[in-house]
């Protein structure tokens, strides 16, 4: 079929905008799912940081999803039937990791750097950034990372940011300054922290636009269990100290709960469905429901810990779902579209 918006070598004419053409599908929903998890991480998190130190908490948490991955790329049949899609004929390699074997020596590489970049350097970042600054400016700051990931994205060629995206982010933005971030204040206290937060933000937005062409090859399991694997063999040398002074029979099942809840559904569950609206729907449409994360994150506190929702943290919320719809728009022709070739 002929591409409809460029067919003749000419531009069609200018869009206008349909509701009809921003239905929630299937893929829209989960992620929004994946961030109602990692929203109420951040609450769980708190029972188990009590007694974990935060280095030693994050490379376990690191391990187990680790284990996970590597667990489903050995052993899920899924895997191996992927790798025949993929072009390897036959019967299933006999391999622990069939998968492993789909990568080229120069993707292998490109793992490396995206767990450098997405596992290693970004968590050592955010650790060192919520260590540092106020819950408020670390929200506020993490708010901008769809606007890091549009801007590397559309610098590096991958996708095309319409003026619509661009508004929905300022909107989105804005909202989420109303949820969290009028308590937000600079300060030399806080300035390396948030120093920390803006770099870990760019990492994650290198991982994530450096991810979108692999995951044209590659399913988002593999990518993801991969690069979060080297990561945390990376990430592991710094915790040790922690981990060889933790007292492992003072830590309650409470927080261990805690512990297996944000690495299976933080890191495993919801890391798979965000790499794969990634390859469905684009890094750029992907980032903007990030903004979501704050909203679930006080969704939770409101349930859980009896917390009120302020007017404007309702118009914030109000402007962050109105954000996110905006850039989930899509564009009708007003021209004839030309028939299937």
């Amino acid at each position: 079929m002929a591409d409809p918006w460029t067919a003749g070598g000419a531009r069609r004419p200018r869009p206008f905008l349909s509701a009809r053409r921003f239905p929630l599908a299937p893929i829209d929903a989960l992620v929004v799912l994946a961030t109602l998890v990692w929203g109420a991480n951040y609450s769980i998190v708190k029972v188990a940081l009590r007694q974990v130190p935060e280095l030693s908490f994050n490379a376990l948490r690191l391990g187990i999803a680790s284990v996970l991955f590597l667990g489903v790329l050995a052993f899920f049949p899924a895997a191996r039937r992927r790798g025949q899609a993929a072009g390897v004929g036959g019967e299933p390699p006999r391999h622990w990791f069939p998968t492993a074997r789909l990568f080229t020596a120069r993707e292998w590489l490109a793992l490396i750097g995206l767990a450098v970049s997405g596992h290693f350097l970004y968590q050592l970042c955010f650790l060192g950034s919520v260590a540092r600054t106020s819950v408020a400016n670390s929200s506020l700051i993490v708010g901008t990372s769809p606007v890091a990931v549009s801007l590397l994205a559309a610098a590096v060629g991958q996708e095309r940011v319409s003026r619509l995206h661009w508004a929905g982010a300022a909107v989105s933005l804005s909202g989420v300054y109303l949820l969290v971030g009028t308590g937000a204040a600079v300060s030399r206290a806080s300035a390396v922290g948030d120093l920390l937060m803006i770099a870990g933000v760019w990492c994650w937005a290198v991982y994530a636009v450096g991810s979108a062409p692999m995951l044209r090859r590659h399913a988002p399991i593999a990518l993801t269990g991969y690069t979060m694997a080297i990561g945390s063999l990376l990430y592991l040398p710094a915790a040790l100290p922690e981990l060889a002074r933790l007292q492992w029979a003072a830590v309650t099942p409470a927080s261990w709960i805690a512990l297996v809840y944000s690495a299976v559904f933080a890191l495993f569950a919801a890391y798979i469905v965000w790499h794969t609206a990634i390859q469905r729907i684009g890094n750029v449409r992907t980032a903007m429901y990030s903004n979501l994360i704050p909203l679930s994150a006080l969704a939770t506190s409101i349930v859980f810990l009896g917390d009120r929702l302020s007017p404007r943290q309702m118009l914030g919320a109000a402007a962050v779902l109105t954000g996110v719809a905006l850039t989930r728009l899509r564009p009708v022709w007003r021209a004839s579209l030309p028939a299937e070739e």
